[in-house]
């Protein structure tokens, strides 16, 4: 656990936050590793974790065309944020995420760190403006990585 509180306590996400929140996060943080193609979470599934990408690929994918194979819309690297559906109802993923190339992350629950932001609303708006700024940064990179996602292919 002492290599994860200084990996956490180092990356952007909760650099500067106060030590007894940093401790939660701690608590609750697992190592995990994922092998080129694997599924880690699936559109619709019950979003209850989050991942800090410390090595490897993820690809954020999205099926437009039922039967069809998925579009990338976006991939995520080392020191990259995976998942935050897990902070807004009805916490279900909004997308695919598939390991694309060996990967190493740190899992955090989720479902434990909402009950604790329930509980705790200087928690829970420290990580609302934390994970704010990354959901903007994310969305504008993706408009401009994709400016025909939208676009009907037939």
């Amino acid at each position: 656990m002492r290599g994860l509180k200084t990996i956490l306590s180092k990356h952007p996400l909760f650099k500067g936050l106060d030590k007894r929140y940093l401790q939660l996060i701690v608590d609750c943080a697992s190592d995990v590793h994922f092998n080129s193609g694997d599924l880690i979470f699936r559109e619709g599934e019950e979003a209850d974790q989050f991942y800090i990408i410390r090595e490897g690929r993820v690809a954020l994918e999205v099926v437009l065309v039922p039967g069809r194979e998925p579009i990338i819309i976006q991939v995520i690297g080392e020191g990259d944020v995976l998942g935050w559906s897990w902070l807004f109802p009805p916490y279900r993923w909004h997308f695919d995420a598939r390991a694309v190339a060996p990967t190493q992350a740190i899992a955090l629950d989720g479902k434990f760190l909402r009950t604790k932001c329930e509980k705790d609303h200087h928690l829970g708006y420290e990580l609302m403006k934390r994970f704010a700024n990354i959901i903007e940064k994310r969305l504008r990179a993706m408009r401009l990585q994709n400016p025909d996602m939208y676009a009907i292919h037939a």
